[in-house]
């Protein structure tokens, strides 16, 4: 049982034209795109945090700013980890598509 494989086991079973060329150029794009909208959630949220622990009349605020702090960075690992495996998948699709 495959668990988390998000339909990366496409193999391609003819020779690729250029429409398939275009659209794993758009998807690597796509892929792009997530990457800096994950590293700005991360930001914002750093950002957010930060802001709270500014804030000297309530101290049970600092309890949110370290839940912020990991959440801000899970989201940018995930991000990294997301991007790096879409990419691996399309090089590894590009370079199938390449051979045939």
């Amino acid at each position: 049982m495959k668990l988390l494989s998000f339909g990366r086991d496409f193999k391609p079973d003819q020779q690729v034209i250029l429409r398939d060329y275009l659209a794993i150029e758009r998807t690597r794009l796509a892929n792009e795109r997530t990457l800096l909208s994950y590293i700005r959630s991360s930001l914002y949220l750093l950002l957010g945090s930060l802001a709270l622990y500014q804030v000297k009349e309530f101290p049970n605020f600092k309890y949110l700013t370290i839940i912020g702090l990991i959440f801000s960075g899970l989201f940018f690992i995930i991000g990294i980890y997301r991007f790096s495996m879409l990419k691996r998948s399309l090089k590894r699709l590009y370079y199938m598509a390449e051979e045939k």
